[in-house]
């Protein structure tokens, strides 16, 4: 089964699909390192920079050889224009609502047997359901049965608290998401990055490796096949945030920063402020920056590298991340785990089987 990847960013959901046994023909984005690590993960897809507001299906069919053959669409088109204020307008023509309609052509010029659309949970119930609601009638008037659900990345393999929603279109039958199978024990921090905490002090920060084999199942599944370690250059912050982040025991956030250690004293920071990951839970959503100290690794005064986000994100070490430090950063933070994708699409494949 041949999946094109709308919005694929870094390739996050193609990654779990891959797994899952499907095969990757194309990405297509506008972020050029997002583009250039698909491009380097997925050698044998097509992958396109570009806008999809502005591209055509020709231009994309003559840039992507097996257009044409696409089984799969999947994407996280944004559909902020749908609103239940503006529903006797033409949703059609807000530019809000471009890229969404524009992924609509695509599936209308493919014909797929499958359409997955990832989007935030607020989706479900903001503006009374509206945005899905809409959705849901677009693809019911174009024949597919229509399904959707919240999933929870830690009830999947991830070890992150990280929920998104999917919408599901399917030809035959609705799809079930009862069948996708859940992991029972969650996975934890430690478990994701507790066996770099030995590279801390390597002098030689351009090239990492792991001694010994994995001890967990997790770290097995992360593991390059040369234990290389990419993209984990450990660089720490300035003195004054490292002074605060001392005081914080894993698990907390800036309230246990003593008062005078702020210049100036407020009662409303919010909560992912200075929050120290734990060990022995699952990590907060790893989100796309690197400057504003949103989580702090669980032992050193620092925030995680961008392998170890990587790692807490489900990628793996062969995972290879494009860019310098603050692209990486964010292609990770925008990225579906691809664990959680992978949940999907063994659920989907047995379906279609």
């Amino acid at each position: 089964m041949k999946v094109l990847d709308l919005f694929c960013g870094c390739g996050g959901i193609s990654l779990g699909f891959q797994q899952a046994g499907f095969t990757i023909i194309g990405g297509v984005d506008s972020n050029p390192h997002a583009v250039a690590t698909f491009a380097h993960n997925f050698p044998s897809a097509s992958a396109v920079q570009a806008d999809l507001e502005s591209m055509t299906v020709a231009q994309m069919e003559a840039q992507i050889p097996e257009f044409s053959e696409v089984n799969v669409l999947v994407g996280g088109p944004p559909c902020q224009g749908f609103s239940s204020a503006n529903r006797w307008t033409h949703e059609e023509e807000d530019p809000r609502n471009r890229l969404f309609f524009q992924f609509v052509e695509v599936a209308d010029a493919l014909q797929p047997e499958i359409i997955v659309i990832e989007n935030v949970r607020g989706i479900v119930t903001r503006d009374n359901g509206y945005a899905r609601d809409r959705i849901y009638s677009i693809f019911e008037e174009r024949g597919y049965h229509v399904t959707h659900r919240i999933l929870n990345a830690a009830e999947l393999g991830v070890p992150q608290r990280r929920f998104r929603n999917f919408f599901v279109m399917t030809r035959n039958e609705p799809f079930d998401f009862d069948s996708v199978q859940t992991s029972g024990e969650q996975v934890t921090v430690g478990d994701a990055i507790g066996e770099l905490y030995g590279l801390e002090s390597s002098q030689d920060q351009s090239e990492h490796v792991l001694d010994g084999a994995p001890d967990s199942p997790y770290r097995a599944y992360l593991r390059s096949e040369n234990n290389t370690l990419p993209n984990h250059g450990i660089v720490y912050p300035a003195e004054v945030v490292q002074e605060r982040i001392a005081f914080v025991p894993q698990g907390e956030n800036w309230r246990a920063v003593p008062e005078d250690m702020w210049p100036t004293q407020r009662s409303n920071r919010h909560s992912s402020a200075y929050r120290r990951l734990h060990e022995e839970r699952p990590s907060v959503t790893i989100d796309t920056g690197n400057t504003h100290s949103n989580y702090f690794h669980p032992v050193f005064n620092r925030l995680p590298t961008p392998r170890e986000a990587a790692r807490l994100q489900s990628f793996p070490d062969d995972f290879f991340l494009s860019g310098t430090r603050s692209p990486q950063y964010i292609q990770v933070g925008n990225a579906v785990p691809p664990l959680m994708a992978k949940a999907l699409a063994l659920a989907l494949r047995e379906a279609m089987e």
